[in-house]
């Protein structure tokens, strides 16, 4: 153990020197380090599909909106925009001072303003299935015989948008980075090599790029947004992205002050940083903080409805599963309090915001579930073993379930999976219980609720436990007629009640945002989408 700390010591010096010698000339304290421990081989926005490759993107790129900690949508590209009453039509007025990174293809003087007619470009090249972009879902709501594609540009600060159907969430879809403006003359010249050469209109251009090694960021001295004094943002001069793919050594470098935060908690320092509770432990507050949030992740086991796919759990059992099991003690001893117990259904509370009343849930209770099971004619519980399929990294929770359920009398066997098998198996009905994870592409709880919609069974759609019910699809329809936000949490709260009383799913717990971050960093914000928003963060002196 000794010989591979050594190992582990040298390995960070070598980086801190390796790193150090890269950027000498670079004030420290207008630089801001993070480490990816997975690999990032495009900063095309049209690619922006997982966390990795988001966070960069979000620092190059910009769309039509953006959002703000609570999930507000705010201006961003577009000053201001109007929405018809059959809520068909959007209309967006765009500033006129945002200006693409600075390029030699552009003509003098290296730049060119962003306009609707790149708006229309960008959009249909995501559309477009030579991209092959995972975003072109977004943009199926589009009523495609509407100019190009559903898109049109009347002039330069103008652009015009024209649904299908009404669909009130679509607002907030285009606050995806997949909706980032992109300059087609660029693109034009580099192809498919455009991911490496990124050209945005964020707060950070690109630099330099030494794959596998380090992405420097640059801030963009032309970038459009000020704070609330009129001063130019980003406040920081750099962005440096290292790419340890060890976990311990990552962490080492931390706690160096070698990087400027670490996102998430790993099995291997949790302990070493929180408490049992999930505080900060004392000894290290002198150094770093603590930040979490609501982060729009529900974690939960599904069942598979389907009859004609397979073994399908009754409904009595899936709810003394749901009963037989505490929440609150799982996330406590699981994820060191790094969690909120699903006690109110599957939609985060992040979204039930203006629900009229919180949805009643499951809670623990044993006597219940033993109750529910005898009632159901299962005097001596449920004999027949449930194959649950979960991926490694949620073996200590599905051991947790599998003895709460066993004491009740509930068999259920655990069998991993990885990879595109794993997902596979879960798509096309192959197994009766599942571990899965649902993450919000945008701030609605519709995105939750179409799990549930018969409409959307997979493998067509993302309902995979092929649940259907009339009276659920009924509330989710109505749900998306009204633009009035809060007459459509109405319908959502109606149609969740609906769905946790049948029990397809068992929700375990609401992520959170978990960040470690160093004492001198100031004005990082945490937002339920885990966004890195650092055009506001500044740099105080360092603390001994």
């Amino acid at each position: 153990m000794r010989g591979k700390f050594y190992i582990l010591i040298i390995s960070a010096l070598t980086l801190l020197f390796t790193m150090g010698c890269k950027l000498h000339k670079t004030d420290e304290s207008k630089v801001f380090r993070y480490n990816e421990s997975k690999g990032i081989g495009s900063l095309d926005p049209a690619y922006a599909r997982s966390q990795t490759i988001i966070w960069p993107v979000h620092q190059i790129f910009d769309g039509l909106v953006q959002f703000d900690s609570l999930l507000n949508i705010k201006p961003a590209i577009a000053k201001k925009w109007k929405i018809s009453e059959d809520g068909l039509f959007y209309t967006f007025t765009l500033r006129k001072d945002v200006e693409f990174h600075k390029h030699k293809l552009f003509k003098k003087p290296d730049s060119r303003r962003v306009n609707a007619h790149d708006f229309v470009y960008s959009f249909n090249r995501i559309m477009d299935p030579a991209t092959s972009s995972p975003g072109a879902w977004v943009f199926s709501y589009l009523d495609k015989k509407y100019g190009k594609n559903g898109c049109k540009a009347p002039n330069d600060s103008t652009l015009q948008i024209k649904l299908k159907k009404p669909f009130p969430p679509f607002i907030g879809l285009l606050g995806m980075k997949y909706c980032a403006v992109v300059p087609e003359e660029i693109i034009s010249h580099y192809g498919n090599a455009f991911g490496q050469h990124p050209i945005g209109t964020g707060p950070f251009m690109m630099h330099k790029w030494k794959q596998g090694d380090v992405i420097l960021l640059k801030s963009n001295p032309d970038y459009y947004e000020k704070d609330k004094n009129g001063r130019r943002l980003p406040y920081i001069e750099s962005v440096v992205i290292s790419f340890i793919t060890d976990k311990q050594s990552e962490f080492m470098e931390f706690m160096l002050g070698n990087l400027d935060f670490i996102s998430g908690i790993n099995a291997q320092y949790k302990d070493a940083l929180l408490t049992r509770d999930g505080q900060l432990r004392e000894k290290h507050k002198d150094k770093i903080y603590l930040q979490t949030g609501h982060y729009l992740n529900t974690e939960y086991f599904g069942f598979n409805l389907d009859s004609t796919t397979g073994q399908v759990v009754p409904k009595a059992v899936r709810q003394a599963i749901n009963y037989c099991f505490d929440r609150e003690e799982m996330v406590t001893y699981l994820r060191n309090n790094m969690a909120y117990p699903a006690h109110n259904g599957m939609v985060p509370p992040a979204l039930t915001r203006n629900y009229p009343q919180k949805v009643k849930g499951y809670h623990y209770n044993p006597d219940l579930a033993r109750r529910i099971l005898d009632e159901a004619g299962f005097h001596d519980g449920y004999n027949q073993p449930i194959q649950l399929l979960t991926t490694s990294d949620y073996i200590d929770i599905c051991e947790y379930i599998q003895h709460k359920a066993s004491r009740i009398g509930i068999n259920i066997e655990i069998n991993l999976g990885t990879g595109a098998s794993y997902r596979n198996m879960i798509s096309k009905g192959k197994v009766p219980m599942f571990r899965a994870s649902w993450i919000a592409d945008y701030p609605d709880a519709e995105n939750y609720l179409a799990l549930f919609y018969s409409k959307n069974k997979s493998p067509q759609g993302p309902n995979y436990t092929r649940f259907g019910d009339s009276v659920a699809d009924r509330y989710y329809k109505a749900s998306l007629k009204p633009a009035n936000q809060q007459k459509r949490d109405k319908f959502y709260y109606k149609m969740e009640k609906r769905v946790i009383s049948f029990s397809p799913v068992v929700p375990l717990y609401y992520d959170k945002v978990v960040r470690f971050v160093q004492n001198d960093i100031q004005g990082l914000p945490v937002n339920p989408f885990n966004l890195l928003e650092l055009k506001h963060i500044k740099k105080t002196e360092k603390k001994d």
